[in-house]
């Protein structure tokens, strides 16, 4: 890399030139570069390849979220700066928020915010808008994104709201999908959501409902983003057909290892971008999935991100419930972990990782994959890979320590051979680094991570991370 090119770089991103040319070697300053990379321009797009997101100016959005469900309802807009600014640190640009919610979503049973003002002024009469609930929420939704934060908006949570909606069937469910279409339509930051543990999509009487909200909504908006969550324990948007005209995200859910259904949703004849929407949170384990321990939540990450995915949402159960003392707990090891994925991937071209189902690049050692909704996230095994197709990037994320082999020959040069921590961010070398592309390589991992565990992460590349 030139030192012409390198300033250039350090320059788009607000960094010094010493800095970005120690950052080949240090993963700190790799992070602090990405950190510094300015907001996206609103709002989001599909991109050229029609499997990521970017914003205004083109340039790729590598969605990390987090599910603050209650957060309109139930933060002041000081809690909210007090969370926004912490999860702004630790790289979260993307929250998943509820605009109706009620105990569903951990708030108050009639919906009403912490301090008395209810969505509706008749009570379940969703054309009886109650303006200073919608300025409330507008109040939150500017606050996010001056953190540079997209919000998923929630506008049928199904959890909790679908009797409402069922009560109001689907005229009045259009007429108030276009009261907020009107209402929201220029704030920049948004993708409208509908769903939530939607069990019941399958029954048309249900399903009809919500695309009704979505259809008025899309009559006076037809600029912001879309996308859907279905049921548990394993779905994706696009499993429901007649969501397709309506939607241009592809939200995954699932409590089984998310390579599966992100692969299989990336594999589709009519796909969008793919996002992991939903898995296991931390702190939480629900009955019959993993629990969200730190190890089965890198799983989750680093599969997801191998598989084609735009990015994903990662939950916690003390702040999507807000239980007390929630400030306290804010940097807890997950989402610590989930700021050093974020760090590897935006170091480098990851909007341009194809998944490598066929094995071609890491050919022998990557295990059985699960088919989509079996398994369990924290006895799955499964190795996945993604490899840039002009042959400069590999990444392969190992769940237990094994032996793989690589065919070196799909490399456009020497290639530097590293192993990367995901427990704590630190690159470990692997002796005989750089490697000529030619043959097969194999590789081992240096026994047990920081945290104890056995995954690791292999980075194979031809340059240093742009």
């Amino acid at each position: 890399m030139t030192v012409r090119r390198l300033a250039t770089i350090a320059l788009a991103l607000g960094v010094g030139l010493a800095q970005a040319s120690r950052s080949w070697a240090d993963p700190a300053a790799q992070a602090a570069a990405a950190a510094a990379a300015p907001p996206p321009v609103y709002p989001l797009k599909v991109g050229p390849d029609r499997r990521h997101l970017v914003d205004q100016a083109g340039k790729p959005f590598m969605m990390l979220g987090d599910s603050p469900h209650s957060m309109i309802a139930m933060m002041s807009l000081t809690e909210a700066e007090l969370y926004l600014a912490n999860r702004q640190r630790h790289g979260i640009n993307t929250l998943w928020v509820e605009l109706l919610c009620n105990s569903a979503t951990a708030c108050r049973p009639d919906g009403s915010t912490f301090d008395g003002i209810p969505p509706l002024l008749a009570p379940g009469d969703l054309l009886t808008p109650n303006a200073a609930y919608f300025d409330r929420a507008e109040a939150i939704l500017t606050l996010a994104a001056a953190h540079g934060m997209t919000v998923l908006l929630d506008v049928a949570e199904t959890d909790g709201w679908l009797e409402t909606f069922r009560a109001n069937g689907k005229r009045r469910c259009f007429r108030f999908g276009r009261y907020l279409g009107q209402r929201f339509r220029s704030v920049p930051n948004i993708i409208w959501m509908y769903g939530n543990d939607f069990q019941s999509w399958t029954d048309p009487r249900d399903d009809r409902l919500i695309r009704a909200l979505a259809k008025g909504i899309r009559s006076v908006d037809r600029v912001h983003l879309n996308t859907t969550e279905l049921n548990w324990f394993s779905s994706a948007s696009l499993d429901d057909p007649s969501w397709a005209p309506l939607i241009q995200l592809d939200g995954v859910f699932t409590y089984f290892p998310t390579y599966a259904k992100l692969l299989a949703e990336y594999n589709r004849k009519n796909f969008r971008p793919v996002f992991l929407e939903e898995a296991s949170y931390e702190f939480e384990h629900i009955k019959g999935t993993s629990p969200g321990s730190p190890g089965n939540l890198r799983r989750q990450e680093y599969w997801t991100m191998l598989s084609g995915a735009t990015g994903q949402v990662y939950g916690d159960r003390d702040t999507w419930r807000l239980l007390p003392g929630w400030q306290t707990r804010l940097d807890s090891p997950g989402i610590i972990q989930l700021d050093h994925m974020r760090a590897l991937f935006l170091a480098r071209r990851w909007y341009e990782l194809v998944p490598d189902q066929t094995h071609a690049v890491l050919t022998a050692g990557f295990g059985v994959a699960a088919p989509p909704g079996t398994g369990s996230v924290a006895t799955d095994t499964y190795a996945t890979a993604a490899a840039t197709p002009d042959g400069s990037l590999m990444i392969a994320y190992l769940p237990t320590p094994r032996r793989v082999t690589i065919d070196m020959a799909r490399f456009s040069g020497r290639v530097t051979a590293r192993w990367y921590d995901p427990t704590n961010g630190t690159y470990a070398a692997i002796g005989g680094s750089p490697f000529a592309n030619a043959g097969n390589q194999e590789f081992l991992p240096p026994g047990r991570n920081q945290d104890g565990d056995g995954d690791w992460v292999l980075v194979l590349e031809t340059r240093p991370p742009a």
